[in-house]
């Protein structure tokens, strides 16, 4: 291993372009300092990265005051940022949101645009991006009248600017549909990525999250199927680091899930890590590590094994790396800070000048000395602290054994078979307590404090956390609890945790089914159920109450309707034995209907169908729950039963019509996996079809 340099700068693109690397400050929450960013920029030059996009999400000027000009103020902080930025060879992109309130089609907001970016230009920025990610996608009035689409507004004003700014060698576009899951239907079916394909000009990129928002996993034909639709390949914009989601988390883990079989295909990537700057130490040294370890045989940082699934990159090996280099920078004092053992007493902060230094008598206590900290705590950090999708090994193993220690209490009472292996995973729970206990005492004795003050609350809470998990565990060993006992009526404020967000979530039938760890979860009870005449007027009222939920801005009567509706409705009954009803402790909520010939259901409407659709798919389903059905099982075992009996009736297959606004049951269709888009000729715009195969 060797630590990442400059030397080694890492892929290149054909012709003159370079690989874009390095990272986007692009969170929601408090920006960085100036004095964070250009610390940024010299550990990118050090480990060989070269952009740093500015997009903080609550800088006024960014983003709600986007009209708004710099100060004299805020412009000399922003030339000597982008200053300091070339100084280190770093690419300095200046990126703007306007879309909250723009008004594509006034040539006032266009010119106010320009102006704002030409500000920016004089102070040195020759790069520039414009994002219109996390913004309402209705069009107000004047733009309808202008453009057919918003993917076309959009794309308009940003080859305006583009060329206004004399078409600069890095400009980037962030969509707004900008992952595969807000694409409707599908990235390649989406009209949108297909607008801003054909019509943004060839010069500018595109900025891609990948399949979700936060990505688990980016594939390489995921990037194909994008690339070819938007005709050009993406900029990663990584949010697998950024926890400005939830104020409990932060991601301490190595970059990864990403093959480095996908660099090739990839006009650059760049990390949205933690809010927090200096934890963010492993998420950008890591993905440094990754960068150049693209598969053409040049220098890499780390030699994988054979045990290694990427030939050419080990997150495990690169994590090592990583945390092998920041160890020394939590060793480097920022300020004066504690005494480590082995080394010279240095005057404490606050001190006054009290003579000669305190030397403790033979029968007194010693000084207090901190233990230094050590590459293994490290390791423990970033394992208790690992990524949005996974655990670290020790905090995976932590959550197995209070499980099993939890669950086999029964041996801890009473001599069973189980007594002594209880007892000895008891302790051995106990010492990886202890562990944590221990990391976080060193940690708050390492000399960086400016790394510590960072940290500080998330270790705090996870000692704590780990603190009345350890103290349980006491209890049922029938050992001495500790005061702050878990097991008391009225508890210390520290003994019931996560505030009222904790609450809410506790209240909310499906809460822990998303745990990382799969612990059979709290929830509620549903009934499924035959249909029968007396659910006729129940499932009207469960029918019109989505109805109306689900109005937008289009009146549901102006609204053509779909071809189901005359199941939900009650106009048609269900086919024999192919109608079901769900239930929970308040009454009916929700219902799952077909027909086995769905021709009647479409004359009904006068719904033109064509046979070759209906001989694929010659049945009609439709499925509805209420909101307050959170969890998608009762939903997901509803229409495998239903589709299990229109398969018995010999059908071919089933088909169902959605509305694109109704997101709610696109998505329970698509992640069914086997419900697919279907061309259906003569359907109203706003309205999708999907089938299966029986």
């Amino acid at each position: 291993m060797s630590t990442p340099g400059s030397a080694n700068k890492g892929p290149t693109q054909t012709g003159t372009r370079r690989f874009i690397s390095g990272v986007v400050e692009g969170f929601y929450g408090r920006p960085w300092t100036m004095e964070q960013r250009t610390e940024l920029f010299k550990r990118e030059q050090k480990w060989g990265l070269n952009t740093y996009l500015y997009a903080p999400k609550d800088d006024y000027k960014h983003r709600m005051y986007w009209r708004d000009l710099y100060s004299a103020e805020e412009a000399e902080q922003l030339i000597a940022l982008i200053s300091a930025a070339k100084e280190h060879d770093v690419e300095f992109i200046y990126a703007i949101s306007p879309g909250l309130d723009v008004t594509f089609s006034n040539p006032k907001e266009v010119a106010a645009l320009k102006r704002k970016l030409d500000q920016v230009k004089e102070f040195g920025c020759r790069s520039f991006s414009l994002l219109f990610d996390d913004i309402e996608t209705e069009m107000c009035a004047a733009d309808k009248q202008a453009y057919s689409t918003f993917a076309h507004a959009q794309v308009a004003i940003t080859n305006a600017v583009y060329q206004h700014l004399g078409e600069p060698e890095t400009f980037l576009f962030c969509p707004t549909d900008y992952c595969a899951s807000f694409c409707t239907p599908t990235v390649s079916q989406s009209s949108y990525l297909h607008t801003v394909g054909e019509k943004l000009l060839p010069g500018i990129d595109i900025l891609w999250t990948g399949p979700k928002v936060v990505s688990h996993k980016i594939s390489v034909e995921s990037i194909e199927e994008v690339s070819s639709v938007l005709k050009r390949a993406p900029v990663i914009w990584d949010n697998i680091h950024a926890n400005d989601y939830d104020p409990q988390r932060l991601f301490l883990g190595p970059y990864k899930d990403r093959p480095t079989e996908l660099i090739p295909k990839l006009r650059g990537v760049l990390t949205n890590p933690n809010c927090e700057f200096y934890p963010n130490f492993v998420a950008i040294h890591t993905l440094a590590t990754w960068c150049k370890a693209f598969p053409d045989g040049g220098q890499r940082d780390v030699e994988m094994g054979d045990e290694e699934q990427d030939r050419c990159y080990s997150p495990q090996k690169a994590l090592t790396l990583a945390l092998t280099d920041w160890l020394q920078e939590f060793m480097s004092a920022d300020q004066p800070g504690a005494r480590l053992k082995k080394e010279s007493s240095e005057e404490e902060p606050m001190q006054t000048d009290m003579g000669e230094s305190y030397v403790p008598g033979p029968d007194e206590n010693p000084l207090y000395t901190a233990e230094p900290l050590t590459l293994n705590d490290l390791k423990l950090l970033s394992e208790l602290f690992y990524l949005p999708y996974e655990h670290g090994a020790t905090a995976r193993t932590m959550l197995q054994e209070l499980d099993w220690l939890k669950n086999q209490r029964s041996a801890a009472a009473a001599e069973t078979d189980k007594t002594a292996e209880w007892c000895s995973r008891a302790q051995q729970f106990d010492d990886m307590c202890e562990a944590v206990v221990q990391m976080f005492n060193r940690l708050s004795n390492a000399p960086n404090r400016s790394i510590l003050y960072d940290l500080y609350n998330y270790i705090c809470d996870i000692k704590s956390g780990v603190g009345l998990a350890r103290a349980y565990i006491k209890t049922l060993r029938g050992q001495r609890p500790p005061s702050a006992q878990v097991m008391n009526n009225d508890p210390e404020p520290w003994g019931f945790r996560g505030g009222l967000s904790g609450e809410f979530q506790r209240m909310l039938p499906c809460h822990g089914n998303r745990d990382l760890f799969r612990h059979p979860p709290m929830t509620e009870v549903y009934c499924i159920r035959p249909y029968c005449p007396e659910d006729k007027m129940e499932v009207q009222r469960v029918f019109r109450e989505m109805q109306s939920a689900g109005e937008g801005k289009v009146p549901l009567m102006a609204q053509p309707p779909l071809v189901c509706d005359v199941l939900s409705e009650g106009e048609i009954s269900p086919s024999p034995q192919c109608a079901l009803i769900l239930e929970d402790e308040i009454g009916v909520c929700g219902y799952a209907l077909g027909l086995t010939d769905a021709k009647p259901a479409a004359a009904k409407i006068q719904r033109a169908v064509t046979d070759s659709v209906l001989e694929d798919f010659p049945s009609l389903v439709t499925i509805q729950v209420l909101p307050r059905v959170m969890d998608s099982s009762p939903a997901n075992r509803m229409i495998g039963r239903l589709l299990s009996s229109i398969r018995s009736s010999g059908s071919r297959g089933a088909f169902c019509e959605l509305r694109q606004s109704d997101r709610r049951m696109l998505d329970f269709y698509t992640k069914l996996g086997y419900f697919k888009p279907i061309k259906m000729a003569g359907l109203p715009q706003d309205i999708i079809a999907m089938g299966t195969s029986l």
